[in-house]
């Protein structure tokens, strides 16, 4: 018996019956922006992620170059005072604290006055410009920040004029004093008389910015007096 060939089903596809039809990934295609439109408002991610790693590229740069600020070398007038003025000099790094300051002018000047034999360092002051700085700034921070204080500049350490002896006050002048360092306890006996009647405690170390005399912006710590 001849055997009936079965028909295939028909097909107008061009591909042969042994291939097999593949289909071709999709690529979608970025929209296209119109030059002439603003479109720095909208969001977008990639420009975002670029700003990201730039800010903390710039940030990482600045704490750097904070750091070897603070490692700079100056050299600090100050006077001890305890009703006399002694006049010495200490050079310490930009980073130094108050403390760490006061800590090395206790342990220079015990060998010279006895009455800082067993002081603490927590019983002694330094006075900037008629203010009383707080231990935990650094001359750092009043160095940056450009501070001023009732007498002149807190960034200034060397020896100037006493700028109290400048006739004309409406001139803004740049001497400084030296600072003062004294036991806490001559201060609370001789704070009624001159020069412990014009010193201020600082209460907070928050810069603010005012204008100086000729409109130019600088900073200055905030001073009121703690009575």
């Amino acid at each position: 018996p001849i055997k009936k060939k079965k028909s295939k089903p028909l097909s107008f596809s061009m591909d042969s019956d042994d291939e097999q039809v593949t289909e071709k990934p999709v690529i979608k295609k970025k929209a296209l922006k119109c030059p002439f439109v603003e479109t720095a408002f909208l969001p977008d991610k990639e420009r975002e992620e670029e700003i990201a790693r730039e800010t903390v590229k710039l940030t990482q740069e600045w704490h750097a170059e904070q750091e070897r600020i603070k490692l700079q070398k100056v050299v600090v007038a100050y006077s001890y005072w305890n009703g006399n003025g002694h006049r010495r000099h200490l050079e310490i790094t930009k980073g130094t604290t108050i403390r760490q300051f006061l800590d090395t002018v206790r342990q220079s000047l015990s060998k010279d006055f006895h009455d800082l034999r067993g002081v603490s360092t927590e019983n002694l002051m330094y006075i900037k410009e008629d203010l009383i700085i707080p231990h935990h700034v650094s001359f750092y921070d009043m160095i940056v920040t450009q501070a001023r204080g009732k007498s002149g500049p807190l960034f200034h350490f060397g020896v100037r004029d006493d700028i109290r002896l400048v006739n004309d006050i409406r001139v803004e002048r740049e001497e400084s004093h030296p600072g003062k360092v004294t036991h806490r306890a001559w201060y609370d006996k001789n704070r009624h008389i001159f020069p412990a009647s014009r010193w201020e405690t600082v209460r907070s170390v928050g810069i603010y910015l005012r204008f100086s005399i000729s409109r130019v912006p600088i900073y200055t710590i905030n001073a009121r007096c703690t009575q």
